[in-house]
């Protein structure tokens, strides 16, 4: 597969992706926040301001939370429940994408390189990984099982 088909899928992926946790945000969502119980935390002057400010300055939350690890979920559903213009919503997500997949790609063909130039053996990693993995489940299952040996010994006296 050429590297630009490869991109373009990757650009297409993620912004059906984004445009689905808007379209949630925006269905399901906005039923929890007009619902009498959630208005005791947030009352609906004060969710009409938020709605408000952020129709006004809702572009830069998509530029820049789209970025921080563990907003970017958060700032699309918001953006539906917040009801920011489809339009709106999908241009603004489509300009951020350019520039995170250019940043992630760049940072992929550079590491790649850099693990090429340093020698690692993945085979090696490879190993050590299960074998990691293996000693954890081991001690899992070991305490799962000494927890249930002193539970029925507990339960006999």
């Amino acid at each position: 597969m050429k590297p630009t088909t490869a991109l373009f899928v990757v650009y297409v992926g993620v912004l059906i992706a984004d445009f689905i946790l808007y379209l949630f945000g925006r269905k399901y969502c906005r039923m929890a926040v007009c619902h009498k119980w959630f208005h005791r935390f947030l009352p609906p002057e004060r969710l009409a301001v938020l709605e408000d400010k952020f129709k006004k300055k809702g572009i830069f939350f998509i530029l820049l939370g789209r970025h921080f690890i563990g907003l970017r979920t958060q700032i699309f559903l918001v953006s539906g429940i917040m009801r920011m213009h489809p339009l709106k919503f999908l241009l603004t997500d489509a300009f951020t994408v350019t520039f995170t997949i250019a940043v992630m790609v760049s940072i992929g063909y550079v590491g790649g390189h850099g693990l090429k130039d340093i020698g690692i053996d993945t085979s090696k990693i490879k190993y050590a990984v299960i074998f990691v993995f293996i000693i954890f489940l081991s001690a899992y299952l070991l305490l799962k099982f000494i927890k249930r040996k002193k539970k029925n010994l507990l339960d006999l006296m």
